[in-house]
């Protein structure tokens, strides 16, 4: 049996997603392109493929008691000089984002594990660049926002050629559920809370 590398994490949506990721290509990172933009939730992780599916039963249980929250990017931010990153803010849902990496990093759960740094929710628009460049990248973007209704998130794969790959998503709130109501024949997903 081999392993694969996964991560789990927010997508930023479009039209926003698109956006930051060419801010980044722009910017000089050559991972941009490969990578989707998003919140982290679990960073690279390498794990036995055979372990996939208890990961995402995992996952579902994790989503299932999650609901919808806000999300609002705004102003940069960095890592430096500790890690050579900069980053667009999450300036609302940062405590929902928390609670998340947590329960899917979960000591009982398949993907246990500790962090390198502390969990600080951010979308990365530069890394491993020029200073110059990383410098450029605060600047530009200290002025971004964008804001969205985040309603899940995923699981992804990196493939051999360094590219992230959805594999899986998992929306909050679980599974569908019998309408409520006097016609019990027809079935329909129930509103998130």
């Amino acid at each position: 049996m081999g392993t694969v590398t996964i991560g789990v994490s927010i997508a930023v949506p479009e039209p926003h997603g698109s956006q930051l990721q060419e801010r980044r290509t722009g910017f000089g990172d050559p991972a941009a392109q490969g990578i989707p933009t998003h919140v982290t939730l679990l960073p690279p992780t390498e794990v036995e493929d055979g372990s996939l599916p208890s990961i995402e039963d995992h996952l579902e249980e994790v989503a299932a008691a999650g609901r919808n929250f806000a999300m609002r990017l705004a102003g940069t931010g960095t890592f430096r000089p500790l890690s050579p990153v900069v980053f667009v803010q999450v300036a609302e849902g940062a405590e929902a984002c928390a609670w998340l990496q947590k329960q899917v990093r979960d000591a009982s759960g398949p993907v246990a594990r500790e962090l390198q740094f502390p969990y600080h929710p951010h979308v990365t628009v530069a890394h491993g660049i020029a200073e110059e460049a990383m410098d450029r990248a605060y600047e530009d973007l200290a002025g971004y926002e964008a804001a969205w209704q985040c309603t899940g998130f995923a699981l992804y794969e990196q493939g051999a050629d360094g590219i992230w790959r959805k594999l899986r998503e998992f929306p909050f709130g679980g599974p569908a559920v019998p309408a409520q109501g006097p016609d019990r024949s027809k079935r329909g997903r129930q509103p998130a809370r």
